[in-house]
């Protein structure tokens, strides 16, 4: 079993910036893919960024630019720094990790842009 925590959430004004975290804890073999999502009440999770065991990263489109996902292999942690927040990105932010046969997921933490 694999364990994911976030935090670094927070309720920030527009134009803010927050880092959350997401440290990974467990059966951790080698190093996996590791991604961000998001999601709104009633809306479906999103993908917001991912990485990839060779540090290679994909955004959706709306937060390329302002968001940036890294790691750090050593401590099986993953960042996510978030520039220029818009109240549009108030949602709960979620990490997880792919590991051969099985997704995990965290608890998520909070993010909510004021305007």
């Amino acid at each position: 079993q694999v364990q994911l925590v976030e935090s670094g959430g927070g309720l920030v004004q527009a134009g803010g910036s927050l880092r959350l975290s997401c440290a990974a804890s467990g059966s951790i073999f080698g190093i996996n893919p590791m991604g961000w999502y998001r999601q709104v009440q009633g809306k479906q999770r999103e993908l917001v960024a991912r990485i990839t065991r060779g540090g290679s990263t994909t955004y959706r489109d709306s937060v390329k630019g302002r968001f940036t996902i890294s790691r750090d292999n050593a401590n099986n942690t993953v960042f996510l720094q978030i520039n220029s927040l818009k109240p549009e990105d108030t949602a709960v932010y979620y990490c997880n990790m792919i590991t051969v046969g099985n997704t995990y997921w965290g608890q998520g933490t909070q993010v909510t842009v004021s305007s």
